[in-house]
């Protein structure tokens, strides 16, 4: 008993261990289209840089042209079915070039190609407030400063 008890511990500890990674793509030269929807729960480690994995030569399925996490006004518990919209003016103004959903794990990501030409101003939607983003960004790694450099992407 206490042998079939290890290899079930094994076994749950590699699932673990294979969740928290990025998903291997068995052909890296192929971008396959991942854009998040709200409620989905197919993305995984929050607050991480996405794009450590999803990019061109990445282990991750989908090169992402912008993705990162969602927090509630704790900044420590992630907010699902936000949405973030990328406009050409600050605090919302300008053309608005594109919305992309949160998912249920506060995840947002997307393959779709994005023009962010002199910088794009970035606003994210919760149930009551609207957060905008007072510096232009010009790509789409939020998790690569957010959370790390700066607070986390948060609204309320």
């Amino acid at each position: 008993m206490k042998g079939r008890g290890l290899k079930i511990l094994i076994v749950m500890i590699i699932s673990v261990i294979s969740f928290q990674s990025c998903e291997q793509d068995d052909d890296e030269n192929e971008n396959e289209t991942k854009i998040s929807t709200y409620n989905s729960r197919e993305s995984h480690m929050a607050g991480q840089n996405c794009m450590n994995c999803h990019e061109p030569g990445g282990s991750g399925e989908g090169w992402f042209t912008a993705a990162g996490t969602v927090y509630d006004s704790t900044k420590e518990s992630t907010f699902p079915n936000a949405t973030v919209k990328l406009y050409t003016g600050p605090n919302g103004t300008g053309d608005l070039e594109l919305i992309i959903q949160v998912d249920g794990y506060g995840n947002f990501y997307t393959t779709e190609n994005i023009d962010y030409g002199d910088g794009l101003y970035t606003s994210v939607e919760g149930n009551a407030n609207t957060k905008h983003m007072n510096a232009r960004i010009t790509t789409g790694r939020c998790n690569g400063c957010h959370g790390i450099n700066t607070d986390p992407i948060w609204t309320d």
